[in-house]
């Protein structure tokens, strides 16, 4: 199993968790760094993986293929927090020096390194845990696969998913393209919500079939007002099929190097101390990177 891990989540956990007051030796928050360490370092520690990756946002905001499709897709977000921008980078090179891959794009977002990665090694028989706690993420699951938030939720396997999230996996960016995602400011069609879209996406396969079957919604008994319904769908199409655009996670970013790209490495002590000494960490952290080196790997 590969461990793909949502940097975003658990950096922006740390930098609202941890005391803004923490900062390195020259005066910059670290508070951010610190918790992401102390998560990354317990993670290894406790899984000892042979395969881990970690995947960061560089396109920010308005900045990735999806903004060319539709510019005002996350238009609705802030940016990050000054004292937060920094951090990510240095969480990156922590990553380095614990021995993980870690892997960023302009052009892409994380979830679609994400996505790439899970499907490459998939077609080298290998599963997944996708450490999140992005929806958006959900629809990459398969059978074998883990989608966990690490540290606050159990783990959800496949037949998890439509429990939690409306609809199966594989139909979950087609229930969006419906619904719309108010998070990352994508319309969806007017007048489906959560529970219409669940009952289309259980009858039909893809949106395509939807479409290409738009006469039998009138004989759909857990449809309300299926010929409103109907009318609605036919007008919005252009719509939906713009939303499906946005919705769908990219699986094809080119990432080079396959099972061997996210192979674990041992720690480098050496680096850690050196790294963990410049944010003006104490010897716990430092204690850990030692103890993680000497461990076999799972």
């Amino acid at each position: 199993m590969i461990y793909l891990i949502d940097a975003s989540v658990y950096v922006f956990r740390a930098y609202y968790s941890m005391p803004i007051e923490m900062v390195d030796r020259d005066g910059n928050a670290s508070n951010a760094v610190f918790g992401f360490a102390r998560m990354m370092s317990d993670l290894l520690e406790r899984l000892r993986p042979q395969q881990m990756a970690v995947a960061f946002d560089e396109s920010v905001l308005r900045a990735s293929f999806r903004n060319r499709i539709y510019p005002a897709y996350k238009a609705n977000r802030d940016p990050p927090p000054p004292s937060l921008v920094s951090q990510f980078q240095r969480c990156r090179e922590l990553c380095r020096h614990l021995g993980v891959a870690a892997f960023g794009s302009t052009e892409y977002e994380a979830d679609d390194i994400i996505g790439t990665l899970s499907c490459t090694l998939r077609r080298e028989g290998v599963t997944s845990a996708i450490l999140t706690r992005d929806k958006d993420l959900s629809q990459l699951i398969r059978q074998g696969d883990v989608y966990w938030d690490y540290g606050t939720r159990d783990q959800l396997g496949y037949h998890d998913m439509e429990r939690r999230f409306g609809t199966a996996p594989e139909r979950f960016a087609d229930y969006l393209a419906l619904t719309g995602d108010a998070v990352d400011n994508i319309p969806g069609v007017p007048g489906i919500g959560p529970k219409t879209a669940a009952v289309l996406m259980k009858e039909f396969a893809s949106l395509d079939e939807l479409y290409g079957n738009l006469e039998r919604l009138p004989r759909m008994q857990k449809i309300r007002g299926p010929i409103a319904l109907r009318a609605r769908l036919n007008e919005h199409r252009d719509r939906a099929y713009l939303a499906r655009q946005l919705t769908g996670i990219a699986c094809d970013v080119p990432i080079e190097g396959g099972s061997e790209a996210v192979r674990r490495l041992p720690p480098d002590v050496e680096a850690l101390d050196d790294f963990y000494q410049r944010q003006g960490f104490g010897p716990t952290l430092r204690n850990q990177g030692r103890r993680l080196a000497q461990l076999p790997l799972n």
